[in-house]
């Protein structure tokens, strides 16, 4: 697998955090926008060919560099992505 690369899309309220493998699967990290300033991941999903590569732990990294750079906070409802703040306290910072 060559370099992970993690694209963002957004629609109103609404966004994710993906990977897309050449045959067209997709990782993704789901996000709810309240207000201006919080983001809230409800929902992580790494099919089975991405598991081992760490996929996961990239989209919520993306996430918490966009925050940082952009003065928001992360609120992680997703289990797994609530794990990744557990693992990483030096997303602490903007862990909400």
């Amino acid at each position: 697998m060559s370099e992970i690369e993690i694209r963002l899309e957004e629609t109103g309220s609404k966004g994710r955090y993906f990977y897309r493998a050449d045959d067209g699967t997709d990782a993704e990290l789901t996000f709810s926008k309240a207000g201006e300033r919080l983001l809230i991941i409800d929902h992580t999903e790494v099919p089975e060919i991405f598991r081992g590569q760490g996929v996961g732990v990239k989209l919520v990294a993306r996430a918490v560099e966009d925050a940082r750079g952009n003065g928001k906070k992360i609120m992680p409802l997703c289990p797994f992505a609530a794990a990744q703040f557990r693992r990483h306290p030096e997303w602490a910072d903007v862990l909400k």
